[in-house]
């Protein structure tokens, strides 16, 4: 049987994407690998696509750069990180539950756990060896988390509830570097514990 035109040429955009895509996600690993060693400024593009068995020329037309996969890395990071508490929550949910606060819980312990983790990229994240436009990309994903906190734990909108969720998400977010700073996992549970204790403070 002779196959349309178009399905040859769909099944070849699919290819295409499904290795553009491995490719991508070969760079951002090596590049995790190569940052978490060397840092943002001592790390260089030939040590990444020497890792990551590319070439520069591979490199800087997925990325634009060493800055740019940088950025792009934080993004995945992050993405990974609202995938899997998303997950639990939702999982949480489906299992019956429906305090906020429990909810809350949940998701800030698969947001530890993926930190922990990752705890050599965290460092890298925190250390302040990063590139120009970095901290303005941070604080967006801030203000949006701050959105995603307000509406899980079903904060009010006045000017003590949304400063409420504001001081709460930083706890989280403070936390997580001192899960990633922590000498052992026993310290970084009791930095968790710690947190789901201010936490509770604050909301109840």
């Amino acid at each position: 049987m002779v196959r349309k035109t178009s399905e040859v040429a769909s099944n070849a955009g699919s290819w295409q994407w499904t290795r553009t895509a491995a490719t991508q996600r070969t760079l951002l690993d090596a590049a995790a690998g190569v940052f978490v060693e060397h840092g943002f400024t001592n790390a260089s593009i030939s040590d990444i696509v020497s890792r990551a068995g590319s070439s520069v020329g591979s490199l800087y037309h997925h990325f634009g750069g060493k800055t740019e996969l940088f950025l792009a890395l934080w993004n995945d990071y992050q993405n990974e990180h609202e995938r899997l508490v998303a997950s639990a929550v939702a999982k949480a949910r489906k299992a019956g539950e429906t305090d906020p606060l429990a909810l809350f819980n949940v998701g800030s312990r698969s947001y530890f756990d993926y930190t922990w983790k990752h705890r050599g990229l965290e460092r890298v994240f925190i250390e302040g060896d990063t590139p120009p436009g970095f901290e303005v990309l941070r604080r967006e994903r801030g203000r949006e988390w701050v959105r995603q906190n307000s509406v899980l734990l079903g904060a009010s909108d006045d000017t003590l509830g949304r400063l409420t969720v504001a001081v709460i998400t930083d706890i989280v977010t403070v936390s997580g570097q001192e899960v990633a700073l922590s000498a052992s996992k026993r310290e970084a549970d009791e930095v968790v514990g710690a947190a789901a204790e201010l936490v509770g403070r604050l909301v109840r």
